[in-house]
């Protein structure tokens, strides 16, 4: 372990590449998951290990590992981010924000991710509904038929507003099992997207670079294909944040790198902001994969 001479206070940005290094193991998985380059990330880790006077990773070849030092410091920065994204829970009930809002997203991002953390918006404003849509078409805002939308890719320009709020990195998925297996010398097998899907940036890049592999399972649902090799059989190409709440799941190396996609918000034209339950909510769905 290098021991280095503590200098500078902390800051709260290095913390976070520091988490985000340890969730995605490689400089270009978390550059893609922080919106940056690889070079910000080591250069604000590097900042993270001479604040704290010690060395937090190993390199390996399968990417970036903590050492002991860096699980010491990881456990107090996973309550550091904690506290930091349970600042809306410490806010007093706000009775003055009512009525429903309509979020139309895909249904990976609403059972993966987005539904699990409503509960505390909710908790802070009773008179507050949430109605989440997963229609498989794109739902119309300019039609009333939802209020605020999430997509992956940018949307067409139009009568609406956008807001980047996230670049979605992926990774390679397996349960530690079968991990193991491959290490040991087996064929990985692979889930992936039916036919039918081939429209799907990640179906169209993996019918482009995975064509080595055999696919074992085909589904049109990312969800199905992460619960199936969580089971103990097979890889899947997924959504890092899909994959975190699956904690049998390990994220292994294969090549190339798989792609990153962009979470956009989207809304009616910016009257829609003046109205305050649709603030409240486009603020908090923006903050929440921020902290991701």
């Amino acid at each position: 372990m290098t021991e280095q001479k503590r200098t500078g206070e902390l800051d709260w940005e290095n913390v976070r590449f520091f988490l985000g290094l340890a969730r995605h193991h490689t400089l270009s998985a978390t550059a893609r998951a922080l919106g940056v380059n690889h070079a910000t990330v080591s250069r604000r880790i590097a900042a993270l290990e001479k604040t704290i006077g010690r060395s937090l990773f190993d390199r390996r070849a399968h990417g970036y590992a903590l050492n002991a030092a860096g699980r010491a410091v990881h456990s107090q920065a996973q309550r550091m981010e904690a506290a930091a994204s349970g600042l809306v829970e410490q806010i007093p009930p706000d009775d003055t924000i009512s009525g429903l809002v309509r979020i139309t997203l895909t249904r990976s991002l609403a059972d993966g991710f987005v539904s699990a953390h409503l509960g505390r918006l909710l908790a802070a404003h009773p008179g507050l509904t949430i109605e989440v849509l997963t229609d498989s078409r794109n739902l119309s805002l300019a039609r009333h038929e939802a209020d605020l939308a999430l997509r992956l890719g940018r949307p067409a320009t139009g009568d609406l507003t956008i807001r980047r709020i996230a670049t979605l990195s992926y990774g390679f998925y397996a349960h530690r099992a079968y991990r193991d297996r491959i290490d040991a010398g087996e064929p990985a097998v692979f889930a992936g997207f039916d036919e039918d899907s081939a429209a799907v940036p990640e179906a169209a890049w993996a019918a482009r670079h995975l064509r080595q592999y055999r696919v074992i399972l085909r589904s049109n649902s990312q969800l199905s294909q992460a619960a199936f090799v969580a089971g103990g059989t097979g890889v899947a190409l997924l959504p890092d944040l899909l994959a975190r709440r699956l904690p049998e799941l390990v994220n292994i190396r294969l090549h190339p790198d798989p792609p990153s996609r962009e979470v956009w918000l989207v809304m009616r034209p910016r009257h829609g902001l003046r109205i305050p339950r649709l603030r409240l909510v486009a603020d908090f769905l923006s903050g929440l994969f921020a902290a991701t």
